[in-house]
């Protein structure tokens, strides 16, 4: 391995310690004869004693609404819990022990396939510049075609894995079949990647910029016009139907909208907070947001039915054990609250 590659692998690791899933408690949920979540709410005075338990990935949701200032005047606690990918972030909230989290496009897909206890209630978006087929750079490979017959790593129900299926499907090849997935967790996908224990790595932004820089990896292949750059809050259903933490939702996911704005208008500056908070070289940091911050935006139509094109995706892949109908995990309630710091379009 070359100083560059070890020194690329070390910062990620670094970047990726101490993350861990920390296990809470829940409430019980209330859901009416159609099995619909109830949108009770109280008065924010109430919420004092409260505390909103909140799924994070490294320098994700905290690091962003501590650099916008939102965490300041909330009217109740809020407790990050800092996990590896979207995935375990969808297990947490099922099993009660999160309230909210923000995942990319794929983790909410397994989870419906899943018939999770979550719902998504808020939405994100950019152009999935940052969310990439990586190759090392002294790889020969120059297109996704020629990924036939390699094994490529990748975190399973992670963005990646749908930008992977996506480009593979475009390129006319198959997940499985044709390209052989490495399920992997970023730290060990790393490994694997700079091993040469497989040909490529599907990875998504900080991950992107920094094996970049640190090791000179080569994009094969952007997520850009492929697939949705979309990035969803997800809460589980006891939250939504317990009315003190329904309305912490509602505030909550109003402030991370006003961050998310702040962000897109401030990218330079959040991007040194952001280096800060994840320990990161300052010119990977910016690379990283230039092209993956994600500011708010409505959940609509368009959004449901691009979220349900990739899950017919998956399944048709045989990457699902059914086919789950996307609507049914989609609460649109907290739009209102988002719809001020929105941006128009998708």
């Amino acid at each position: 391995m070359s100083a560059g590659g070890f020194r690329g692998r070390a910062t990620v690791l670094v970047v990726l310690a101490g993350i861990l899933a920390l296990a809470l408690s829940g409430c019980v949920s209330k859901e009416d004869s159609t099995g619909a979540l109830a949108d009770a709410s109280v008065d924010p005075a109430q919420l004092a004693g409260l505390t909103l338990r909140v799924g994070d990935q490294k320098g994700g949701t905290e690091s962003l609404m501590r650099a916008a200032g939102e965490l300041d005047s909330l009217p109740f606690k809020v407790e990050f819990s800092t996990f590896t990918s979207g995935p375990p972030e969808i297990e947490a909230a099922t099993a009660g022990k999160i309230d909210f989290a923000v995942t990319g496009n794929t983790p909410p897909i397994f989870g419906a396939a899943s018939n999770a206890k979550i719902k998504i209630v808020s939405a994100y978006t950019n152009n999935a510049g940052g969310d990439v087929i990586l190759v090392p750079a002294g790889s020969t490979l120059t297109s996704v075609e020629q990924l036939k017959g390699k094994k490529v790593a990748v975190a399973k129900g992670s963005s990646a894995h749908g930008n992977l299926l996506e480009q593979l499907s475009k390129a006319n090849l198959k997940l499985g079949t044709d390209v052989t997935p490495v399920f992997l967790q970023p730290a060990d996908a790393l490994s694997a990647f700079s091993s040469g224990a497989v040909d490529a790595w599907a990875i998504w932004d900080p991950y992107t910029a920094i094996v970049q820089q640190d090791s000179g990896a080569k994009i094969l292949a952007s997520g850009t016009g492929v697939v949705n750059g979309y990035g969803f809050g997800i809460a589980s259903n006891e939250a939504l139907a317990d009315a003190k933490r329904n309305t912490a939702l509602r505030i909550f996911v109003e402030h991370l909208a006003k961050a998310s704005k702040w962000a897109s208008a401030n990218v330079e500056t959040w991007s040194q907070q952001y280096a800060k908070a994840i320990g990161i070289d300052p010119q990977a940091a910016l690379a990283a947001q230039q092209r993956s911050v994600r500011p708010a935006i409505e959940i609509d139509d368009t959004v449901v039915a691009s979220e349900q094109k990739l899950a017919d995706a998956f399944a048709s892949a045989g990457q699902l054990d059914h086919k789950p109908v996307i609507a049914d995990f989609v609460d649109k309630r907290f739009n209102s609250a988002v719809a001020p710091y929105a941006v128009s379009g998708q």
